[in-house]
């Protein structure tokens, strides 16, 4: 992704990525969170350290564990990176078989310790771990009602709404969560975890991914199946809308807590989110993103000297653009993965220092060329601009950027952190008017038709090929506004 607003503080927080993406000069939509399960392995805890750093990409600003041996919890959340928050010694000391971890980053709760999943409770049966990644819209009156009821929260997470809802029913653990998980509108990919049980459940458009995979006879579930390969482990299948996974020492009982509604994948997993080694509904990213970028190439062919994508989302597009077209494909923009954000500074010329530390032009490779720069999408169109302009200072002699997503206008209400709908310049302004903006020599999008063909391919046969794509054409898949409030970003 490639859009910023340029930041106006210092980074000051007390650790390395508190808040994170919020001071960043590349301030991108991001993933927000991670989730990975494991059941009946005696090393569940590493196995969950593993599979969250696979999943690091998708919540860098606190990350958790919680290990159950059948009698007590053993649990330890962290803010930072997973390689920070974990070591040897600590997981030594996370003993069981069955567990639960999170990568958060976050945008509607607070940044601190206490957001930090698997928020942990107890209550009249026992011990109750509860991760997710999304955002369960109606949270807000869901919190309000139960406050007026009595409830009192620890955290400003839409996570502990379900806590909340499941303590405060009469009926069993199970029949407890099924009632919980039917109030929620949104999307979300939960995990739930007490100690002789765990349940697993995705909400009815499955807008929010997860997965299974098996490791010998345990369990394993995940965001994205990258995690999988990580731990040696094979991956089964897709959690289905609305299912709900009840696992327990008699095995894995498939169950659902509502009927399945439109398939409404998240399409911003398949353009950008999700790494390029994952799987998702029978489709490899890295294989959707090439064929974004050929479809690219014969809606909106240019001639041109070189292909470059923007790292490292667009390589894949930029690759199948380049084979579709025949230009060659050359690394233009190269990455610096290790300024980290301490590099931010308050004045207006070292931010744009700062850029060029984070992101540089190659010259030998543009320097007199006409230069095709393919990139995922475009969200306020300041970094865009940047971008541009790094090419031309490097001597490129034209820059027509190709963008693998249909224009970006609507803000996004299930767990990814999108500016307003007046920030989006998409919402605001015609395309003509967004080349000159960033300083293009042209500019084309990726239609929805293309889009839904590339991730799908020839057999796109459900509504929109079973992808949501509100944030392109405002066609939300559940309710959106809630007693005259919009909640969107992430809140867990």
């Amino acid at each position: 992704m490639s859009d910023a607003i340029i930041p106006q503080g210092l980074w000051t927080g007390d650790y390395y990525n508190q808040g994170t993406g919020k001071s960043d000069i590349f301030d991108t939509l991001k993933e927000e969170c991670g989730v990975f399960g494991v059941f009946g392995h005696p090393e569940a805890a590493s196995l969950s350290y593993y599979g969250l750093h696979a999943l690091q990409h998708r919540g860098e600003e606190s990350a958790g564990i919680c290990v159950t041996n059948g009698n007590e919890f053993n649990y330890h959340r962290g803010m930072g990176l997973v390689k920070e928050v974990f070591d040897r010694d600590l997981l030594a000391s996370l003993h069981g078989s069955r567990s639960i971890g999170h990568v958060r980053y976050s945008t509607n709760g607070d940044s601190s310790l206490m957001n930090a999943q698997p928020l942990i409770f107890k209550y009249r049966d026992g011990d109750l771990a509860v991760a997710t990644n999304g955002n369960i819209v109606n949270a807000p009156q869901i919190r309000h009602q139960l406050e007026q009821s009595g409830s009192i929260f620890q955290t400003t997470s839409d996570t502990e709404v379900i806590a909340h809802l499941i303590a405060r029913s009469p009926k069993d653990f199970v029949e407890a969560a099924r009632d919980a998980l039917g109030q929620l509108v949104g999307g979300f990919a939960f995990m739930l975890l007490t100690n002789d049980k765990m349940i697993i459940a995705s909400d009815p458009h499955g807008l929010r991914p997860l997965t299974m995979g098996r490791l010998g006879d345990a369990y394993l579930f995940s965001s994205e199946t990258c995690a999988f390969e990580v731990v040696g482990a094979e991956s089964i299948r897709d959690i289905l809308p609305g299912e709900m996974l009840v696992l327990d020492a008699e095995g894995v009982h498939e169950d659902r807590y509502a009927q399945s509604q439109r398939k409404a994948l998240c399409a911003m997993e398949y353009i950008y989110f999700s790494r390029p080694d994952s799987d998702m509904n029978g489709s490899n990213m890295h294989a959707a993103r090439k064929r974004m970028g050929q479809v690219m190439a014969q809606e909106s062919f240019v001639d041109a000297d070189v292909v470059t994508g923007v790292p490292d989302s667009s390589i894949s597009a930029a690759i199948g653009y380049a084979e579709q077209t025949g230009i060659p494909y050359e690394l233009g923009l190269i990455k610096n993965k290790y300024t980290g954000r301490t590099f931010i500074q308050p004045s207006q010329e070292l931010r744009e220092q700062g850029v060029k530390m984070k992101l540089s032009a190659v010259r030998r490779v543009v320097e007199g060329k006409r230069v095709v720069m393919i990139d995922d999408s475009i969200v306020r169109g300041t970094t865009s601009r940047r971008i541009v302009n790094l090419l031309r200072e490097a001597g490129a002699t034209e820059v027509h950027v190709r963008i693998t997503s249909p224009p970006f206008k609507n803000p996004c209400f299930y767990g990814i952190d999108t500016p307003s709908r007046a920030e989006l310049i998409a919402s605001s302004k015609s395309i003509e008017e967004i080349r000159k903006e960033i300083n293009a020599d042209s500019l084309e999008f990726l239609s929805a038709e293309g889009l839904i063909s590339a991730v799908e391919g020839d057999n796109a046969k459900d509504y929109k090929g079973g992808l949501c794509m509100a944030c392109f054409d405002n066609d939300y898949p559940t309710r959106t506004d809630f007693e005259g409030e919009e909640k969107f970003g992430c809140g867990c």
